[in-house]
């Protein structure tokens, strides 16, 4: 195991994202959060887009796990390899890839993906929908497992917070890989969860990095209390 990927075990990742159109959509802003994140204790930053990683990058000393996201409908987490090696171009340290099935706009597998970017001595990180994802992508030699895509790719229910259950699953048949837990972590006592669950890492993004939304749970809960 590398040695970068050994030193995330038992530690916090964190995901620095902003979505389209928002306020916070711009490298140089999530330049800012991610150091301010690292200054907080993550072990890692994930992140996406090539302009992002490359401002990230220039900015932390610890890992980057960059994707780069396209389209919003099937495959679209570093959709290609073409994607993923740009990825790494910018200067991520691992490349996150969607690790499900479903076919790729470039016409290669996952696995061929995989094994083209094994080649090139990438750390690739499969992000996972189902226990089937995580057996192809431990068959194909990804370096790290994750439960990024519980929920979403209509294989298994979304749960309320993380998918626990696939976690221990993944956790219990594949002992000899890192297995992250992403999605949905908005709590610290669920990010305890799940470490307890066996996880190698975890990855909390919204919860740490997205105002937008945090600010509407307060709302909501402000809102609801005032209007009883």
């Amino acid at each position: 195991m590398h040695p970068m990927i050994a030193s995330l075990r038992g530690r916090l990742i964190v995901s620095c994202q902003a979505y389209p159109g928002e306020p916070m959509r711009h490298p140089e802003t999530m330049a800012q959060v991610a150091l301010a994140a690292e200054r907080g204790g993550a072990a890692a930053i994930r992140c996406q887009g090539l302009a992002d990683i490359a401002a990230i990058k220039g900015q932390v000393e610890v890992p980057v796990i960059g994707l780069w996201k396209e389209g919003h409908e099937g495959v679209y987490i570093t959709p290609t390899l073409r994607h993923a090696r740009a990825c790494v171009s910018a200067g991520a340290d691992v490349v996150a890839i969607d690790a499900t099935s479903r076919p790729r706009p470039d016409g290669l597998t996952f696995a061929q993906t995989v094994s083209a970017l094994n080649a090139d001595g990438v750390a690739v990180m499969a992000d996972c929908g189902s226990l089937d994802d995580a057996r192809q992508a431990a068959d194909a030699g990804c370096a790290i497992l994750s439960t990024t895509l519980a929920g979403y790719t209509g294989e298994r229910p979304k749960t309320e917070g993380p998918d626990v259950e696939l976690l221990a699953r993944m956790v219990a048949e594949f002992p000899e890989f890192p297995v992250v837990c992403e999605g949905r972590i908005h709590t610290p006592e669920q990010a305890r969860a799940v470490m307890e669950a066996g996880a190698w890492a975890a990855v909390v993004g919204t919860a740490i990095t997205h105002p937008t939304t945090v600010t509407g749970w307060f709302k909501e809960s402000v809102e609801s209390a005032s209007s009883r």
